[in-house]
């Protein structure tokens, strides 16, 4: 008898806790479908290592070993899920109008602002190295923010990627109200010309390999995730591997993002999580998912004081890293705003900008802090 009690002798309240915070994510995944690929996953994982004795902890329990193998030895499961993010990416859009590379760039603005304020808490609360992972929220990239949090050791790794996705899948939410409050109707307005310029299937071919040597050259660090999405981009713009292009973007992605979300939450034990970081981190990463919006939205508007042909400073907000989602958010925004205003294209171009721009920032920030 006493065996059978031995669990429920050993509940906390921080236990029950943890159950209802996999329950709401769970919940979210299924009734609200909010990233229900990654979220259901981590809300089940929650409740199974927040049971008392459970056997997916320690030396042989398979939880544990997925963490230990799969992302604290080598960062694998993020760095492979890059391979099939890659192959369902299409650069063409933003190929055939390279000015958006730029709009990609500066919506990482509040990465770089998030670290420097949660380095200015001090050391008695977070550690440089802390305040670089949770910075690293801003780009609304799971895998980087997965890769750089484990990378800089932060004992807040599982706090930092279940706020991440939970803005990523926040974003028609967030995005909309931050667009709105610093931009005029008349902007939202702007038309933009497409470009009747074809990218040649040399071009595409090139373009994974030449990215992958300069992002190697300027930022070493960001290789292993600036690779692996530019090799699954070789493998769908090749084409003579088809077959293998379409597993990478369904199987192969899927399966990683199920693992992955399990797998995270062998840090979510009630004694890591339940902690009044968790909620600091939660304002922290909020600031800078705001502030990453902010900052490709107003780079657009400065690019406009020189240009002839505007660009609608909405555009810049699909900067940030989470695709396509940022991208129809400002295509819903754009034809809100006039019927006749068809934005995705040009935002598809830059939000797949934002997408290379993250992994290379992620790099950036590993070298600044490690080096």
């Amino acid at each position: 008898m006493d065996y059978l009690l031995e669990g429920l002798n050993g509940v906390t309240w921080q236990h029950v806790v943890m159950w209802l915070i996999g329950g709401i994510l769970i919940l979210l995944a299924i009734k609200k479908k909010m990233e229900p690929a990654l979220l259901l996953p981590i809300g089940f994982g929650a409740i199974l290592v927040n049971i008392p004795g459970t056997n997916v902890l320690g030396d042989n329990g398979i939880v544990q070993w997925l963490f230990e193998v799969g992302i604290e030895a080598s960062e694998a499961m993020p760095i492979l899920l890059f391979i099939g993010i890659g192959a369902m990416i299409d650069f063409g859009p933003l190929l055939s109008n390279p000015k958006l590379f730029l709009l990609g760039g500066a919506a990482q603005f509040g990465i770089f602002i998030t670290v420097l304020l949660a380095a200015l808490m001090g050391d008695d609360i977070f550690t440089l190295n802390d305040a670089a992972s949770i910075g690293i929220i801003g780009a609304a990239d799971g895998p980087t923010a997965i890769l750089v949090a484990q990378t800089l050791k932060t004992e807040y790794l599982a706090a930092i990627v279940v706020v991440a996705y939970s803005y990523m899948a926040l974003v028609p939410i967030i995005q909309p109200i931050v667009i709105k409050a610093i931009t005029t109707k008349k902007e939202r307005c702007i038309h933009m010309k497409y470009s009747n310029q074809t990218v040649s299937k040399t071009t595409k071919i090139m373009f994974p390999i030449i990215v992958t040597l300069v992002a190697g050259l300027i930022a070493p660090a960001s290789l292993a995730l600036v690779g692996f999405l530019m090799f699954g981009n070789l493998i769908r713009e090749c084409g003579v591997l088809d077959s293998l292009s379409e597993t990478a973007q369904n199987a192969l992605a899927n399966l990683i993002t199920l693992l992955l979300g399990i797998t995270i939450a062998f840090q979510m034990q009630a004694e890591k999580f339940i902690q009044i970081e968790t909620l600091i981190i939660m304002g922290l990463g909020l600031f800078a998912f705001i502030f990453d919006t902010v900052g490709g939205v107003m780079f657009a508007k400065f690019l406009n004081l020189f240009s002839k042909n505007k660009i609608n400073p909405m555009v810049g907000a699909a900067g940030i890293s989470a695709f396509p989602m940022a991208s129809r958010v400002v295509q819903k925004l754009g034809l809100e705003a006039d019927p006749s205003n068809h934005l995705l294209m040009h935002a598809v171009g830059t939000n797949v900008s934002g997408q290379i721009a993250s992994a290379i920032v992620g790099g950036l920030i590993i070298g600044l802090v490690v080096g």
